[in-house]
């Protein structure tokens, strides 16, 4: 049967039905850009520190980050607006101020510590100057931004999330105890040791990061945009069925994508750097350790992920922090419009990009700058999640959409999870 004759709410069925991939985009791509060179680095040093002690930790973050990563999908999806959109309608504009100069500060630091690993990776493998490769990476991840159209731009940045898989195919190639690692899982060694608890807290604070909601959210609302016959679900609810179990689809499979590699990141280094007692305080270090340990393929796997990672977060959090401002502001935004259209949500874009590449030429401390990236935030992340709830389970907001049930628990769980994690943050002691 042809899809002429049909009503457009049938077409978007028929072809989501008959595409799975179709149905992976913008959860795909934020549960990836969660594995980012910070948090390989954070996922590192874990598992070289306390070897198979900490991998149960992924376990618990899973269904927190998908729950939350849900809620804003399901926003985006039914307000046909991002999330600063939504907190400008319904609170206070010193408050959605304050929370977005909060993200700007936090992704441009984070921008700045995934260049530098990025180029230190790099020179690792080909040689040359740290600072070249700094200002190579931004440009292009900058020029893509601007000037591939976001049809295009998505499907790259989809095929890029491949790269994560170079961290699984480490374990692969070097001993496992296997045994050992279930046991871990099982019943894990949990120390009461602040180093242990501090980790646990880092861990955490990495996978639920608050650029990844503003990011996901508009990537529903840009899906929105790139379909003629789509709608926010308050305008179309007939779309919902189809559209809600492709976002749960999407959702899941790209936080799993996203914990299952961090888990196999920790288990690589806990079976080689752990193993040998190797220190760890970047991921230049961790990649430079396995080269002697685990031999060249691992060392190679491990670089060309790093840099393969960054390509992947660098869009996502200059994006993110974009989308965020241009909704509080009331400017256009889209990756979809030509920059003339959109001048200042393109500004900001370059004006992250372009930070961090400064940042990284002021000699930033990486451990440092990964530090302070994780607690502001840490701290940024509560106020946000939890006015991201309140949203979510409001009628006035969502419609006959609110978030009820397991959602609305689990939302509020991993709400609650992140103040622990950023009360220990400030206080580690």
């Amino acid at each position: 049967m042809t899809t002429d004759n049909m009503e457009p709410e049938l077409v978007v069925e028929d072809r989501a039905e008959r595409s799975w991939m179709r149905r992976l985009g913008p959860g795909l791509i934020t549960g990836a850009a969660d594995d980012d060179p910070s948090g390989i680095g954070t996922y590192s040093q874990a598992g070289a520190q306390f070897g198979y002690g900490l991998l149960w930790t992924l376990l618990i973050t899973y269904p927190l980050m998908a729950s939350i990563q849900l809620v804003c999908a399901r926003m985006g999806r039914v307000t046909g607006s991002g999330l600063a959109t939504n907190l400008r309608r319904h609170y206070p504009a010193p408050l959605l101020y304050l929370a977005v100069l909060i993200l700007l500060t936090a992704n441009i630091i984070n921008i700045a510590a995934d260049l530098a690993a990025m180029a230190a990776a790099a020179t690792l493998v080909i040689g040359g100057p740290v600072q070249l490769y700094v200002a190579l990476f931004g440009t292009v991840s900058l020029l893509m931004q601007v000037f591939i159209s976001y049809e295009r731009y998505s499907g790259i940045l989809k095929w890029l999330t491949l790269v994560l898989f170079a961290y699984v195919a480490i374990v692969f190639v070097i001993p496992i105890d296997w045994k050992t690692v279930g046991l871990s899982i099982v019943k894990p060694p949990i120390q009461w040791s602040g180093d242990y608890l501090t980790t646990v807290i880092a861990v955490l604070g990495t996978t639920i990061s608050p650029y990844l909601f503003f990011w996901q959210a508009s990537q529903e609302v840009e899906e929105i945009r790139s379909e003629p016959a789509q709608r926010p679900l308050l305008r179309a609810p007939m779309q919902a069925s189809v559209q809600l179990k492709r976002i749960n689809l999407d959702t899941w499979v790209g936080m799993a994508v996203s914990n299952g590699v961090a888990f196999f990141i920790m288990l690589a280094a806990a079976a080689t750097l752990n193993v040998h007692h190797v220190e760890v305080k970047t991921t230049a270090d961790a990649a430079t350790a396995l080269k002697p340990i685990a031999g060249d393929l691992a060392f190679a796997l491990f670089s060309v992920g790093i840099i393969g990672t960054g390509l992947l977060a660098l869009p996502v959090l200059a994006g993110s922090a974009a989308y965020a401002a241009a909704g509080t502001m009331r400017w256009k935004n889209s990756l979809a419009l030509q920059v003339n259209l959109a001048k200042q949500f393109y500004g900001v874009i370059a004006l992250a990009i372009l930070g961090g590449i400064a940042l990284t030429f002021m000699h930033l401390d990486p451990i440092k700058a990964l530090y302070w990236s994780a607690v502001i935030n840490g701290i940024a992340a509560v106020p946000i999640m939890a006015l991201v709830m309140l949203m979510a389970g409001s009628s006035k907001v969502m419609g006959q959409f609110a978030v009820t049930g397991w959602l609305r628990w689990m939302g509020w769980t991993a709400t609650v999870a992140m103040a622990l994690a950023a009360l220990g943050v400030v206080w580690p002691d």
